[in-house]
């Protein structure tokens, strides 16, 4: 049975950092891809970045390019989101997910069957 435990969210103030890391247990097919979701209240959760399992390029959405980053550990199978300069825009519940087996299909929920049950970041000042 797959698991993804997700931790490091919090209360930061703008301009802060905070790095997320999920911790994945249990088999899945690693020719697949793995990301970070958000979700806002009343609305579907949108791809905040992805990579390939066994590692490679890493999207990143228009809107955290250039302020996140996105870390995986093979060997620890982890996969980890540095957040640095945070705006109260990236408030929100964020998750972890695994098991996307197409690159076609990588940047929507409804590809992955693996996941987290997410970790709130709230950004206020």
């Amino acid at each position: 049975q797959v698991q993804l435990l997700e931790s490091g969210g919090g209360s930061v103030q703008p301009g802060g950092s905070l790095r997320l890391s999920c911790r994945i247990s249990g088999y899945f097919d690693h020719d697949s891809y793995m990301a970070w979701f958000r979700q806002d209240p009343g609305k579907g959760r949108e791809v905040v970045a992805s990579c390939y399992t066994r590692g490679g390029s890493v999207y990143y959405s228009d809107s955290v390019k250039g302020r996140f980053t996105l870390f995986r550990d093979y060997g620890k199978n982890t996969l980890d989101l540095q957040m640095n300069s945070l705006n109260p825009e990236d408030t929100s519940m964020y998750y972890c997910a695994v098991g996307a087996r197409q690159l076609e299909s990588r940047l929507r929920e409804e590809a992955y069957p693996y996941w987290g049950l997410g970790t709130q970041v709230t950004v206020s000042s």
